[in-house]
């Protein structure tokens, strides 16, 4: 199936403190997006990519990923104020011969194009699928600061990104969350209201959502870790 990629990275990066929204802060001297690209770009799963930026950052994006991303096609459109918006803009750009949709947050540089390809190949299969991992820590339920509950941790997961559908199902499910004014936390829940089941692919560690200076700073530890070699965390 021709497959895209919306890259996310609508956001203007409050929590980081800095006047350049995170995606395009330096991680080793190569902006934050760019690397992620790059995983998509290499991937040979991916047909088009579409990255949705605040409109004040569209022109310097262009001029990224022109430089940075050149023999597959990459669209740059307007994200929205929350990030389902900028993933509906992402899918009002893909081309009608789109049959599966890969949505990633720009500030997952970790990313890996095998994992990336395991992701769009179950989703093909079972129409959505989403890469997590198993919570390691244990989990409370709090109310009013007091602990009512201590949730079965070995039926957690933590969601990361990407997530990967059928285009028919998540148009669906972003139209059907529109109606309903419905806001969710990531892609997976909107197919979720739908009654549609998302198989879930293991994840890394390392594919750490970048938002704050200490996970900035635990990403070039991660970076160098790379480059020596090793395998993360």
């Amino acid at each position: 199936m021709y497959t895209a990629a919306i890259i996310v990275a609508g956001g203007r990066g409050t929590r980081m403190g800095n006047a350049l929204p995170k995606q395009f802060l330096p991680l080793g001297g190569t902006p934050i997006l760019m690397r992620t690209l790059e995983q998509f770009i290499t991937c040979s799963r991916i047909d088009e990519i579409v990255v949705a930026v605040p409109m004040e950052n569209i022109t310097e994006t262009k001029r990224l990923t022109d430089a940075f991303a050149p023999g597959k096609p990459v669209g740059v459109v307007p994200g929205g104020a929350e990030r389902q918006e900028s993933v509906f803009q992402g899918l009002a750009a893909l081309r009608p011969e789109c049959g599966v949709v890969v949505i990633h947050d720009a500030v997952r540089p970790f990313i890996t194009a095998p994992l990336i390809a395991e992701c769009v190949e179950t989703a093909e299969r079972f129409g959505a699928a989403t890469v997590a991992c198993p919570i390691k820590e244990t989990v409370k339920a709090v109310e009013d600061g007091m602990v009512v509950e201590t949730l079965d941790r070995s039926k957690l997961w933590i969601a990361q990104t990407p997530q990967a559908f059928r285009a028919e199902i998540i148009l669906r499910a972003h139209e059907q969350a529109r109606l309903d004014r419905f806001l969710g936390t990531d892609d997976c829940m909107l197919v979720e209201r739908l009654g549609h089941p998302v198989h879930v692919i293991e994840g890394m560690d390392e594919n750490i959502k970048i938002t704050t200076p200490v996970d900035l700073a635990i990403a070039g530890v991660i970076l160098t870790l790379y480059e020596r070699g090793g395998n993360g965390c």
